[in-house]
């Protein structure tokens, strides 16, 4: 009897796993809202740092909406979007995107807003990036120095963008100096504290996480190459139950209510905004 209840046991497993999305993040981050139109959402940082929680309540109270989040870096969100598993994304990836709206399964592109990559590490600087002139200039001394550099090398758009600069560097980074975590922004940050190492993080995460990482400082910022613009993308109309309310979602943080948000967020808790608005962003926007 017991090898027989075993038996029905992994059957029971089997079928429970065949019934799952093979897709870890199915179990979603967080819910927003109790309205009777649901939707879904991907995405990275805007999540982690509570700035898609008040958009969300905010849109949830007007046009009674619940919203759905799955913690995702862009690479990962994009795939998601592409295989009908969430109803909209935002991102910064934008050669992705581009290509996404032109393959028919991404439409309404819209900007957001933006923020910009910082290259923090040790206060000793063992590459001398301080004195970089351009991103490229400060990647090519960290290489030559074999200082230790943190990649989340996940397909998010912050990995996206450091390979950019490695290629234009003309440089494939590799050995012991070169760490690829496969984690978010937040975890690779402190593990780039806890090693001191350098790392290239959004200025929203470093506003938000800069207390917690006393091993690290900016030591390089400004150059144009380092601005990060945010895109939504949605369904196609109709191919989601819930891309109708999306667009919906999209259109409202547009909207001077919801970019009054995203100038606004942050403020009150560090000083600072954690991102800029859609009328900045788009000076930068390609």
């Amino acid at each position: 009897m017991r090898i027989k209840n075993l038996l029905s046991l992994f059957a029971v497993i089997a079928l429970v796993m065949l019934g799952t999305s093979c897709y870890a993040g199915d179990q979603p981050a967080a819910v927003y809202g109790n309205g009777a139109n649901q939707f879904s959402l991907a995405t990275g940082s805007p999540g982690e740092l509570g700035l898609l929680q008040v958009l969300a309540e905010a849109f949830g109270k007007q046009d009674n909406a619940k919203m759905t989040w799955f913690k995702a870096g862009s690479g990962k969100s994009l795939q998601l979007l592409k295989d009908k598993k969430v109803d909209m994304i935002m991102v910064h990836a934008p050669a992705a995107e581009k290509k996404a709206v032109q393959d028919g399964w991404a439409t309404k592109k819209t900007l957001l807003g933006s923020n910009e990559f910082f290259i923090v590490g040790p206060a000793n600087d063992p590459a001398k990036i301080a004195g970089a002139k351009t991103a490229v200039d400060a990647y090519r001394r960290i290489a030559a120095a074999k200082a230790k550099f943190f990649s989340r090398g996940d397909n998010s758009g912050t990995h996206k963008k450091e390979m950019g600069i490695w290629k234009k560097a003309e440089i494939k980074p590799q050995g012991d100096w070169y760490v690829v975590t496969k984690d978010f922004m937040t975890a690779t940050l402190k593990r780039a504290n806890q090693e001191k190492g350098y790392f290239m993080v959004d200025s929203s995460t470093w506003v938000a996480d800069k207390k917690d990482v006393p091993n690290l400082k900016i030591l390089f910022k400004g150059d144009k190459l380092l601005v990060n613009t945010y895109h939504a993308l949605c369904q196609p109309s109709g191919a989601t139950p819930g891309a109708g309310t999306a667009a919906k979602f999209i259109d409202f943080v547009a909207s001077p209510q919801g970019q009054k948000i995203i100038q606004d967020y942050g403020q009150d808790k560090y000083g600072t905004g954690l991102y800029n608005d859609a009328a900045y962003a788009k000076q930068y926007d390609d």
